[in-house]
């Protein structure tokens, strides 16, 4: 069969799984690994597969990729969206439709320690969306709102797809990072004009709420400290070269300050 034809019919299928609400993973599992043996054979998909668990698990370069998810899970476990949140809109939720605004800035904050954007549109919504239903905020606005915050994820350095692609690519990862902080506070900035601008035309899309007092301004900031120390450390660290190992060691970047990440293996 032409591997082109084969494409679009695998693309198909999965898109019809996909619909059908079948798991996303097991889909791209079944429909890949059918692909595979059509293109070559049963006998070769099962080597295939007997090889690639052990590489895909053992892979140095892609370490940081979970655990990037794992601190997302955790700040999202001990409460720490909901305290961004609450942060942000005891500062600015008193403007017309500054809860929305809250709901952009708590999803910059979190995506700098998740570096992702899933994770950030997913876990702010359940924190943000009964909060802008309850004072009377639109659907439209509600909903468009954190999906345009959740992809601050990718933005707000660190970045798991910065990441991956310093890794396929070798680039610097530190300027990655760089590059991308200048895109991001102005996506938020842009943002938050954008949701000033809509409610000043439509102002029942967004009503305000009365101002917090000053003592709850600055309790709230006393709640989301860590999250403030998590993005030093972790950027800080990365930028001072400190999460840098010697030679035969898992580091960011080699000599020529490309990113690489070594393998403890490759000396034994």
């Amino acid at each position: 069969m032409d591997p082109t034809f084969l494409s679009i019919i695998m693309v198909v299928v999965l898109l019809g799984a996909i619909l059908l609400r079948a798991p996303i993973g097991l889909a791209m599992g079944l429909v890949g690994a059918a692909g595979y043996a059509a293109l070559s054979s049963v006998a070769g998909l099962q080597a295939y597969i007997a090889s690639a668990w052990p590489d895909r698990f053992l892979s140095y370069e892609l370490a940081i990729v979970p655990l990037f998810i794992l601190m997302g899970n955790l700040a999202t476990r001990t409460g720490i969206s909901a305290a961004l949140f609450s942060a942000s809109n005891a500062w600015i939720g008193h403007f017309r439709g500054g809860l929305a605004m809250a709901s952009v800035a708590g999803c910059a904050m979190f995506g700098a320690i998740s570096g992702s954007s899933i994770a950030t549109a997913s876990t702010m919504a359940r924190v943000a969306l009964p909060e802008m239903r309850k004072h009377k905020y639109s659907d439209a606005l509600a909903s468009g709102c954190l999906a345009a915050g959740g992809t601050l994820g990718i933005l707000i350095p660190p970045s798991i797809v910065l990441i991956i692609y310093a890794l396929l690519t070798e680039q610097n990862i530190v300027k990655l990072f760089l590059a991308a902080t200048l895109p991001g506070l102005l996506a938020i900035v842009g943002f938050m004009i954008t949701i000033a601008i809509y409610v000043r035309l439509y102002p029942e899309e967004g009503p305000s709420q009365q101002p917090a007092s000053l003592s709850t301004r600055l309790r709230s900031l006393g709640q989301v400290w860590h999250i403030v120390a998590i993005f030093v450390i972790v950027l800080g660290g990365i930028y001072g070269g400190f999460f840098t190992l010697g030679r035969g060691g898992l580091g960011w970047r080699g000599a020529d300050g490309a990113c690489r990440i070594a393998d403890p293996r490759a000396d034994a």
